[in-house]
């Protein structure tokens, strides 16, 4: 894989500098984007189940998010653009503050939120993007940087990609590479820390100052992860072709390899073969999921917009999935953008999801201590899922509304409603501003 992927760096370096080198072109050629272009975006997302992660793959999924995200494009020359992408999230969640469940507020229990310091964080990133299009527009290349932050996590990421377009612009192929490199600071449940380095395991404060119940010989299978790194490699081959006047199709391969801590460390398991034990209503973990320091992954998708008449648009997708954990899965969605008016389109679509489980997990109590590797994890369960979607669009391309230098060129409003049959539901509104800077 690393081969592949410096391959393909190299590739992308050789053929931007191949671009570099051709003859200008002495005629008048339209910029790449007239003037500065500012999107305003925003989405709030709920969602809400039973089998949440963080208390061994039972107790509440509640958590709400609010993402603001802003984009700018800005024009360098004819030739190239500057886009920036800052985006905050910052979430609530109800399983993530089970992390530590003994707040003194009332009985500890998976179902009910704690009010611990997990219980709420802000993820901060910013993406830098840089491209660089042919006299002729026919060839594209693009790098591009990117940081993001949260409590426990930090990332730095760092690609390219080349794009060329033949046949008269029918026809279009790309290629582009990304490394991300992330660390952890581990977080750990709360009745796990005193079994790890240096810890007082079962004269702690939490075990002297409560009563434990069920299996009062509490000893969980707990170190701490030694190596808090991530790696992520990721390679994509991209193909479009216009087939006729009204259909157009493309394909899209995606390799991924991930190195490093692929587990999460606050997410607990709960054994088969381990009796259980209790503070309060809340059975503690017996270990940590613990998964494999490697991850190989394969995307293959396809898509096919067929244009029905000047009104309406049908829009298709596949994608087949595999990794070697032992996950494979089929997404298949349909959008179809109905333009109502000159102004505005309808954008009503369904997306259905499903894949196998990961070799690897197993739900509460069904894991064996014995294992090698384990989680409860219900994202690499064995599930179903369907997305109902249903969006409006409102296009000026005149931008007659301004604010002070600001001219609104289009407004995106969308909502979605998923479901899982494991339990698991979850709603998305998002929002969309594009302003032309006059």
């Amino acid at each position: 894989m690393r081969y592949i992927f410096l391959f393909s760096f190299l590739l992308i370096a050789f053929l931007g500098q191949a671009q570099n080198e051709e003859q200008d072109v002495k005629q008048y050629k339209k910029r790449v984007l007239e003037t500065v272009e500012i999107d305003f975006l925003s989405s709030f997302y709920s969602q809400d189940g039973d089998n949440a992660a963080v208390t061994g793959g039972v107790g509440t999924e509640e958590l709400t998010d609010i993402n603001p995200t802003l984009v700018v494009s800005i024009p360098l020359n004819d030739d190239d653009v500057l886009t920036i992408d800052a985006s905050v999230s910052a979430y609530t969640s109800a399983s993530s503050s089970n992390i530590d469940p003994f707040d003194g507020n009332g009985p500890a229990d998976p179902f009910v939120e704690s009010s611990g310091a997990s219980s709420g964080d802000v993820w901060t990133s910013g993406t830098f993007t840089y491209s660089h299009s042919s006299d002729d527009r026919n060839a594209i290349w693009n790098a591009k940087l990117s940081v993001a932050i949260e409590y426990d996590y930090f990332s730095v990421g760092f690609g390219g990609g080349y794009t060329k377009l033949f046949n008269e612009k029918n026809t279009e192929v790309s290629v582009n590479a990304n490394v991300f490199l992330d660390t952890w600071n581990a977080i750990y449940p709360f009745e796990l820390r005193p079994f790890g380095l240096n810890g007082d395991g079962i004269n702690n404060s939490l075990f002297t100052e409560n009563t434990i119940t069920g299996n009062t010989n509490y000893n969980p299978i707990f170190t701490e992860f030694e190596n808090e790194t991530r790696n992520t490699y990721a390679l994509g081959f991209g193909f479009s072709q216009i087939l006729s006047k009204r259909l157009q199709g493309s394909l899209a391969i995606d390799l991924v390899r991930q190195e490093g801590l692929l587990s999460t460390p606050f997410h607990r398991v709960n054994f088969a073969d381990v009796a259980d034990s209790f503070i309060e209503n809340f059975q503690l973990g017996d270990a940590v999921e613990r998964l494999p320091d490697s991850r190989f992954k394969i995307a293959v998708g396809g898509r096919l917009n067929y244009y029905i008449n000047e009104h309406v648009v049908l829009r298709s997708f596949y994608r087949y999935y595999t990794d070697d954990w032992g996950i494979n899965s089929h997404t298949a969605s349909i959008e179809i953008p109905i333009k109502i008016s000159s102004k505005f389109t309808l954008y009503p679509s369904y997306r259905y999801y499903t894949q196998t489980a990961a070799d690897y997990f197993a739900p509460s109590e069904e894991n064996l201590s014995t294992q090698e590797f384990f989680t409860s994890d219900f994202d690499l369960s064995d599930f179903n899922a369907n997305q109902y979607g249903f969006g409006i669009t409102y296009t000026d391309i005149f931008t007659r509304l301004k604010i002070w230098k600001l001219g609104l060129k289009s407004i995106d409003l969308r909502v979605s409603k998923y479901d899982r049959n494991t339990g698991l539901s979850s709603f998305l509104i998002s929002s969309g501003f594009k302003y032309i800077f006059n």
